[in-house]
């Protein structure tokens, strides 16, 4: 996967892929004690497969544990609450599945305070200031405001890759700008307001006028001139929502200070731990035992 000469370090938003795991094997699929195992099945699937498709040396797996507890809720009590929380048989899994991960070698990390995306933004700092270049991988591409230089983006369920220009082409705008981007736009999927009237087209226009959100309000006056669909009203909608445009920015934008590793060899890979994965193979009632195998087979490599 790697294509430059630069060390690469992949950095895992675990909860897309259980979740995709969760909706994609029929839940007919049950432990020894009858519960469902098939998200942690496919979870472990997709393990298998990404180390077997990128070689990866450094990696870092990230889980949300703070569905309702982040710091944006206190921030915003609505955010994401049109989302419902995973089921009981979902929830019961999210452990199982960061055991399979601890066991293949992989550094795991979660936290009631911060998001996976936080937790991966601050691996991605700590890493690019020890030489590393990150590679993303989630469906998720609000995280696409973390790439710099030679970045990459990876949604590897459906083998999409964004870099730097690929980011711009899709949103119009750099990487270092989808935060202002979602200020001013919002976020349905987060449940970030934005700006009403103004969609993706009008944000992305905006922001190649005026490069931060904080710009933008600094030259109200010039937005009636600009060569934007509804410009003349526009000023009126962004003034009358300064407070909720500046909110919503600061929702969408990813923290860098979580408590991450901060030395690179915590993100090496480490050899598999083979008594653990025989562990969970009884609790999922022996589903995994193939997966297992490659994933043990997968760490001899990189000790």
């Amino acid at each position: 996967m790697s294509t430059t000469s630069q060390p690469t370090v992949y950095l895992i938003d675990a909860s897309i892929y259980i979740f995709r795991a969760w909706f994609s094997v029929p839940d007919s699929m049950k432990g020894a004690d009858g519960s469902p195992v098939n998200a942690v099945y496919g979870f472990c699937r997709f393990l298998a497969e990404f180390v077997e498709k990128s070689d990866a040396t450094h990696i870092g797996v990230a889980f949300d544990e703070s569905l309702t507890s982040s710091f944006r809720n206190e921030i915003y009590p609505q955010y994401k609450m049109n989302r419902e929380l995973p089921p009981e048989e979902l929830a019961n899994q999210f452990k199982l599945c960061r055991r399979v991960a601890e066991a293949a070698g992989f550094y795991c990390v979660g936290s009631q305070h911060y998001e996976a995306d936080d937790l991966i933004a601050s691996l991605a700092l700590s890493m690019r200031n020890q030489g590393f270049r990150n590679i993303i991988v989630s469906g998720d591409k609000d995280l696409a405001q973390l790439l710099r230089g030679d970045d990459l983006w990876w949604d590897f369920a459906r083998n999409q890759q964004l870099d730097a220009a690929r980011v711009v082409d899709k949103f119009g705008v750099p990487p270092e700008a989808i935060q202002d981007y979602l200020g001013l736009c919002g976020d349905a999927v987060d449940n970030i307001p934005g700006v009403p009237g103004v969609g993706p087209k009008t944000a992305s226009a905006l922001l190649q006028e005026f490069a931060t959100v904080e710009e933008l309000y600094a030259n109200l006056d010039k937005v009636a001139h600009l060569k934007i669909r509804g410009a003349k009203t526009l000023a009126a909608k962004l003034r009358t929502n300064h407070d909720q445009a500046l909110l919503s920015k600061r929702l969408a934008t990813v923290a860098y200070d979580a408590p991450v590793a901060q030395n690179m060899e915590e993100l090496k890979r480490g050899a598999a731990e083979v008594g653990v994965f025989e562990e969970i193979s009884q609790i999922i009632g022996g589903r995994g035992d193939g997966v297992f195998r490659r994933l043990v087979y997968s760490s001899r490599g990189v000790r």
